[in-house]
């Protein structure tokens, strides 16, 4: 194996030991999310994103909590708004 190979391999061995976790640091949620270190210092800073600051130093984030963050905001499908129009002119019969 080369170093690269190696190198790809440790990563996805990372990835999956800090799925694991149920707190994560502010490193460790960049990575899962996504999110670049300054935007996610952004979003901290201003309150937008929910974290810890145990003692006004370190940022941690509870992973549950930053899936829930994730997901807001959930749009629906076209299918999903057919069926639900459809239901409800079904209900609604005079």
């Amino acid at each position: 194996m080369d170093n690269l190979e190696l190198s790809e391999r440790l990563e996805r061995i990372e990835k999956l030991l800090s799925a694991s976790k149920s707190v994560l640091t502010f490193t460790e949620a960049c990575d899962y999310t996504g999110i670049s270190r300054s935007y996610m210092y952004k979003l901290t800073s201003t309150g937008n994103i929910p974290h810890s600051k145990p003692n006004n130093k370190m940022i941690f984030f509870d992973k549950e909590k930053l899936d829930k963050w994730l997901l807001r905001n959930h749009k629906k499908s076209e299918k999903d708004i057919q069926e639900e129009a459809l239901g409800y002119t079904l209900r609604n019969k005079r």
